[in-house]
């Protein structure tokens, strides 16, 4: 893998940087978990689109820039290293445009992906269901053909971005008489649409960052599903691949971190036991050494490779370095740590990294099976 960017590379690079410099809020938004931070994000995402930095390696048409995965990489280093707000549409961003791209008609590709752009219609991910979140093939939710119409029933829970999305995307049981993998469709659901109920579900913060989606004989049009009928399990895992392998969590944010960790404990130094500075340093290289892994994925794909099982290994790497990074920043703290504030929610939110987009458990389960080749226990 060449490690060296092009002098096209280095120019877009700064560009970008260029941009957000001038650009970036100077004082934080309010939570995108608020009703009052949703909007104040979905604006920013609007200026972003706006020019032309919403979705860089999207289409033109699409209201991205055609730039090349190795460009949005560097963009997104730049975006988190400017301070910039987190991506309120991070859902339908990262998560359901490249499947739209990949498995999406060119009707669905011209409705949808430039209102992801522009944050007209922001995206929730409708996988988890009571009984069903790890296990997500033991799903219930089911749809029933009706003419030209799905008819939904059922739950989905732990929906992010749900308490004041427009549209939710998910996997339903759409063959009578199937069980697990088989039969489950992928469909996109407007959540004003008759039958739908959403429940807001509070955080640890106490703010609204989850909603639980009920559906009561939903009619959705057939023209709405995602892939061919009975796809949806291999549609769902493509887009488990993006979010666990490269696309959610890009290098660019936990090397913000990491700056923003050496910085605290620089300032804080004198009097912290030497076991605090190895922290830092690890932080440091650990955050390093993911953004080579995720340069050379993405070299491999560009190659022609893909990206598979071992998608799980760096689910884990990044989840628990994450809450390894704030939890040393809380350390450096001390006391002040009890006091809320960004490294305190951060914290908080670090947490969950080893839940969502699939328990860490079950990514070691993933890891030893299809990675390692080890029997099942």
């Amino acid at each position: 893998m060449d490690l060296s960017f092009t002098p096209a590379q280095d120019a877009f690079r700064s560009e970008a940087r260029a941009w957000l410099n001038a650009n970036v809020p100077r004082d934080p938004l309010p939570s995108f978990d608020t009703a009052e931070g949703f909007e104040a994000h979905r604006e920013w995402e609007r200026r972003l689109a706006d020019a032309g930095w919403a979705v860089v390696n999207w289409p033109e048409e699409y209201g991205g820039r055609g730039a090349g995965l190795i460009e949005w990489l560097i963009f997104e280093e730049e975006y988190w290293g400017s301070g910039a707000p987190g991506r309120v549409n991070q859902n339908g961003i990262f998560l359901l445009g490249p499947v739209l791209l990949e498995f999406g008609t060119p009707e669905q590709k011209a409705r949808y992906l430039p209102a992801i752009a522009r944050a007209d219609e922001i995206w929730c991910q409708g996988w988890s269901e009571p009984n069903a979140g790890s296990d997500l093939a033991s799903l219930t939710s089911r749809a029933a053909l009706d003419g030209d119409e799905w008819v939904l029933n059922g739950q989905k829970t732990w929906c992010s971005r749900g308490a004041f999305a427009h549209w939710m995307f998910g996997i339903f049981r759409t063959e009578p008489g199937s069980e697990r993998h088989r039969g489950l469709s992928y469909i996109l659901v407007p959540l004003d649409a008759p039958g739908v109920t959403v429940r807001p579900i509070a955080q640890l913060d106490g703010e609204a960052g989850f909603a639980e989606v009920f559906l009561d004989d939903v009619r959705v049009p057939v023209a709405d599903t995602l892939g061919e009928r009975g796809e949806g399990w291999k549609i769902a895992m493509s887009t488990t691949g993006f979010e666990r392998g490269v696309v959610l969590r890009s290098p660019g944010r936990f090397m913000a971190t990491a700056a923003r960790l050496r910085k605290l404990y620089e300032a804080r130094a004198a009097g912290l036991p030497a076991s605090l500075r190895d922290e830092v340093v690890r932080a440091v290289t650990d955050t390093e050494a993911y953004r080579l892994h995720t340069y050379w994925t993405v070299s491999h794909f560009l190659a022609g490779g893909e990206v598979g099982a071992e998608t799980s290994l760096n689910k884990i790497f990044w989840s628990e370095m994450d809450q390894r990074m704030h939890r040393t920043a809380l350390s450096v703290l001390g006391e002040e740590a009890e006091l809320a504030g960004p490294w305190t929610d951060g914290f908080l939110f670090s947490l969950a990294g080893p839940i969502y987009a699939g328990t860490n458990e079950i990514q070691r389960n993933i890891v030893a099976e299809r990675v390692l080749g080890l029997p099942r226990g």
